[in-house]
């Protein structure tokens, strides 16, 4: 479990710069705010299946690295199985961040 993403999560969603909640994340997405989409590891094959594709459509990148349990911690919710970063600063941080531990 990578401690930096989850605390770039955290500061994300205290600068309000994040959505959580399949309903919020999926307009995200469509209207191309999102530039980042975490999606838990432990999520249901058919929602892997729909953000996949709808994220693969809309050219945003799509990282499962943490579980629903994890990802709502990490925004101080509970549990979240997608999450959109919608700044590009965070974004960048956190796939740079994500390089570097692979």
């Amino acid at each position: 479990m990578n401690h930096k993403i989850i605390n770039l999560l955290g500061l994300a969603q205290r600068a309000g710069k994040l959505t959580s909640g399949d309903f919020i994340v999926e307009k995200s997405i469509k209207k191309r705010d999102a530039k980042l989409v975490f999606l838990a590891i432990d999520t249901a094959s058919n929602n892997e299946k729909k953000y996949k594709e709808l994220t693969t459509a809309c050219g945003v990148p799509v990282i499962q690295v943490l579980t629903k349990e994890q990802l709502g911690q990490a925004i101080g919710k509970e549990m979240r199985v997608v999450v959109a970063v919608e700044d590009d600063g965070f974004a960048r941080a956190m796939q740079r961040e994500l390089t570097i531990e692979d």
